[in-house]
């Protein structure tokens, strides 16, 4: 357990039964002005020190921030009864993880926060916890959760002050599981997101994702977090949330983690982070805490926490990434090609040529975790994998509408040796991709060395879309090879990206005007996973649509239902004997090409049969459980044609 965890988990035997108090705290020295050192005077400027005595706009001018500044935070000063603005919760595994987030206390007011819960029409004090600073967050963990039931929660601050929300019970025997994809939540735009909200209390999904960008206050987290909030909180507090920080709501325009190294450059090609790692844990604490424990918790270097886990929800199983934690930054490995180390504007380059030995995306812990993911099927029907940005570069102008780009380094798509890893990894469970960042919302079928071999990804649109424009356009303005059939939009079919990936666009969602709100193509992802049926459909809303009148109001385009197999599009060779399980339904395969050793597939079947298929000619062995494929073997199985392959009766 990190030393964070140390401070300020609780545990709790049993809700209601054992409360853990903890002295209050009042203001004192501990309460620096500067709490990050000289060096940054405004990080956390609007929420350190003496910040009821400042204005809203009393930060300095700082030459690290862009230069087009977001316009004013909400006051931080609000009445006492206020002070706890949100909170944020998932439960997993028997463990409730739930973060409080205060406006800034006063001195003389206590610095703890109380969770309580409602039993049999009463509120029970269940855990105490410290008010922390800088960042004004609480944290509470309740082992032994009963997940089975729908509890009514409070955080609580001095006499009145509380948030209200509900703990949702785990939707199991739900057919349908719905996740609802976000992220790219503008700071030029303040005040409300009520148009999204009212959708999304009619659309009622199970799980919230937001993938990144919640804020783009770069030296003000705790005051954007709060922002962020206090926009979304109405459909935060009676659900569980997922939020993972991306490049902005560190203080970055893009960033590249390199393992935690400490950025020398400019934009930070270089890799590494450019503020202090306190700074980056806080953010990290205040967005993330009440995600599951990390499945490696050992921090990256000088100290930086990492997050990456899992989170099981409704019988789907989600692995949540880092993708920018370990990414290789450009700056100083390869030639630069355009205006920036990132930027690669030159026609006549050869991406293999930026495809180098070394270079890492999710990195060796991140990949391990994955691996493992993929076999361990425990409460799970489906898989997803949720990160930050797209695994290629589905986007041709960045900025502005006459802007091309030939490549950006930023996304995922490069470097593209360990992108073609990381979809394998997701490809051998059969699950889609769901992520945000990219400023236009598309799915594609990811390839690796086929069209449409690899799994599908759906990038959310910006909520609200007023930093940075994109938008899909080819050059010729002709759509690719195998364009989707009866598709509203031109430019659908099989490309390759700047960087050379395989990538075959279903759809895009390009803004009409970028002046107009309405037509600049804000909006949100929502996803359907059906367990019975074995599908998913992605849908994809506009800002300023209405919900209640149905798929007409979605991007043109959308929705789209693909079949969870479908992930994996590698072309099939034939297949394996047909395995009828006499004692157990649903059982979890898994299929290994012998001459390689290569785990080909390890998946959740639909009822008690199922006729692997493989992708070679050679013998294969497979390997079957409850919930691993761990308990019997089969070997030797060589590959015929469906109807000739046979049948084989397994009991386990």
């Amino acid at each position: 357990m990190s030393e964070i965890d140390r401070r300020t988990a609780i545990k709790v035997i049993a809700a209601g039964t054992g409360v853990l108090a903890l002295a209050p705290q009042t203001f004192g020295a501990q309460d620096a002005v500067a709490p990050f050192g000289g060096e940054f005077p405004n990080l956390e400027s609007l929420t350190t020190g003496e910040w009821w005595t400042r204005g809203i706009n009393a930060t300095k001018p700082d030459k690290t921030k862009p230069k087009a500044d977001p316009p004013s935070a909400p006051s931080m000063d609000v009445p006492r009864d206020q002070v706890v603005a949100f909170a944020v919760y998932t439960h997993h595994n028997g463990v409730l993880k739930m973060s409080a987030q205060l406006f800034p206390l006063k001195p003389g007011e206590e610095r703890v926060a109380r969770l309580e819960f409602q039993r049999d029409g009463q509120w029970i004090e269940a855990a105490r916890a410290d008010v922390l600073y800088p960042g004004w967050d609480a944290h509470f963990r309740v082992e032994h959760w009963d997940a089975a039931h729908d509890v009514p929660y409070r955080v609580r601050h001095g006499a009145q002050a509380m948030f209200e929300g509900l703990i949702r019970r785990d939707p199991v025997d739900k057919d349908e599981i719905v996740v609802a994809n976000m992220s790219c939540n503008s700071s030029r735009t303040t005040g409300e997101r009520a148009e999204i909200v009212a959708n999304l209390k009619l659309q009622n999904p199970d799980l919230l994702f937001f993938g990144g960008d919640q804020t783009y206050r770069h030296t003000e987290h705790t005051a954007g977090w709060i922002e962020f909030g206090l926009q979304f909180r109405d459909i935060i507090r009676d659900r569980p949330a997922i939020c993972i920080p991306d490049d902005h709501d560190v203080g970055h325009g893009n960033v590249w983690g390199e393992s935690g190294k400490q950025s020398k450059i400019p934009g930070d090609a270089d890799g590494g982070y450019r503020y202090p790692v306190p700074y980056v844990n806080q953010v990290q604490r205040q967005q993330s805490w009440h995600l599951p424990d990390p499945v490696d918790p050992v921090p990256v270097q000088r100290g930086i926490e990492v997050y990456f886990t899992r989170l099981t929800l409704g019988g789907v199983d989600f692995a949540i990434l880092e993708d920018r934690k370990f990414k290789t930054g450009p700056a100083g490995k390869i030639p630069q090609m355009g205006p920036r180390p990132d930027h690669i504007n030159d026609p006549s380059y050869d991406p293999k040529s930026i495809d180098l030995p070394g270079l890492e995306l999710l990195g060796p812990r991140q990949e391990k975790f994955l691996n493992d993911w993929t076999q361990d099927w425990t409460g799970a029907e489906m898989k997803c994998v949720l990160s930050q940005t797209a695994f290629c570069g589905a986007v041709h102008m960045h900025g502005g509408q006459n802007d091309r780009l030939l490549a950006d380094l930023d996304c995922n798509g490069w470097p593209q040796t360990a992108r073609n890893r990381a979809v394998e990894i997701i490809r051998r469970a059969w699950a889609v991709h769901l992520c945000g960042d990219q400023h236009l919302a598309v799915v594609v079928k990811h390839g690796v060395n086929e069209f449409g071999d690899g799994p599908y990804g759906f990038t959310s649109p910006a909520l609200v879309n007023t930093i940075y424009g994109r938008w899909w356009h080819p050059l010729d303005e002709q759509p690719g090879p195998n364009p989707v059939a009866n598709s509203p939009l031109p430019w659908t079919g099989d490309f390759h990206d700047g960087l050379g990936n395989k990538i075959s666009m279903l759809a895009y969602a390009n803004p009409v005007k970028i002046q107009d709100e309405k037509q600049r193509a804000d909006g949100y992802g929502l996803v359907r996973f059906r367990k019975q049926q074995r599908t998913i459909t992605l849908e994809c809303w506009p800002r300023f649509s209405d919900a209640r009148e149905g798929d007409r109001a979605q991007f043109p385009g959308w929705p789209i239902t693909i079949a969870a197999e479908a992930n994996d599009g590698r072309k099939v060779v034939g297949h394996l004997p047909e395995l009828q399980f006499t004692n157990a339904v649903n059982p979890v395969v898994q299929v290994v090409e012998d001459a390689t050793g290569e785990i080909l597939y390890a998946v959740r079947i639909q009822g008690t049969r199922f006729q692997p298929r493989v992708y070679s000619a050679g013998p294969h062995t497979v390997k079957f459980g409850r919930h691993n494929p761990s308990e019997q073997t089969l070997a030797g199985l060589k590959p015929q044609s469906k109807s000739a392959a046979g049948q084989r009766s397994i009991t386990l």
